[in-house]
C-alpha cells in the first residue's frame, strides 16, 4: 500500500510540474537575407519547438535547420551545405525570459513585452534582446517577434560571388502559440 501510494504521489507531482511549461512544436520561423533587384532568399521553418514557463517568464525555443524551405531547392541546399553547414550545426537556440511576464494579466490584445536571452546560431552564443508582441489566444499564449540578425556575428560568411545578392542583415520572424 506505502508503494502504491509513493508511486501515486510522484505521478501526481510529475503531473503538476509538467502543466507549468506550455510549448508548441509547430511554430513558424521565417528569415529573410534578400536585396533588391535580386531573387528573394527567404525560407520558412514550420516545426519550431518553443517552450513557456507562464510563471517565471522562462523561454526557449529550438529549431532545425534543415527544416527551412525555400522557394528554390538549389537555394535550399546552398544554405544547408555552404553557410548554416546544418551538418556541422544542426540546430539553432535561444534561451532566455520575458521581462514583467505575467500570464494572468495577458487579453486578446497584444501588448510589447522585451525578451532578453541568448541566441546559439551556427556554433556561436551571442546576448540578444528582442521585442515580442504577446497576447492570449486559442487557448493559449501566441508570442509573435521580429528581428534583425547579422550573418556575420555567427561566424556566416558570404561568399564574393554572391555578396551583391545576399543580405548580411538578415530579418527574423518567429511565431508561437504554446498551449
Amino acid at each position: 500500500m506505502k508503494k502504491f501510494l509513493m508511486i501515486a504521489l510522484m505521478m501526481v507531482a510529475v503531473t503538476v510540474s509538467a502543466q507549468e511549461k506550455m510549448m508548441t512544436k509547430t511554430g513558424k520561423i521565417t528569415f529573410e537575407a534578400s536585396v533588391p533587384a535580386f531573387e528573394e532568399v527567404k525560407a520558412k521553418n514550420d516545426a519550431v519547438t518553443c517552450v513557456l514557463n507562464p510563471k517565471t517568464g522562462e523561454i526557449a525555443s529550438l529549431a532545425l535547420m534543415k527544416g527551412f524551405r525555400f522557394k528554390v531547392a538549389l537555394m535550399e541546399e546552398h544554405f544547408n551545405e555552404n553557410y548554416a553547414e546544418s551538418d556541422k550545426y544542426p540546430k539553432s537556440t535561444f534561451k532566455g525570459k520575458i521581462e514583467n511576464f505575467d500570464a494572468a494579466a495577458l487579453t486578446s490584445t497584444a501588448k510589447d513585452y522585451t525578451m532578453k536571452g541568448k541566441l546559439e546560431l551556427h556554433g556561436k552564443v551571442k546576448d540578444i534582446t528582442i521585442t515580442a508582441k504577446i497576447r492570449k489566444a486559442d487557448g493559449g499564449i501566441e508570442i509573435i517577434s521580429s528581428f534583425f540578425v547579422n550573418a556575420d556575428d555567427y561566424g556566416i560568411a558570404i561568399p564574393s560571388v554572391v555578396k551583391s545578392k545576399v543580405s548580411n542583415k538578415v530579418a527574423v520572424k518567429c511565431e508561437f502559440t504554446v498551449k
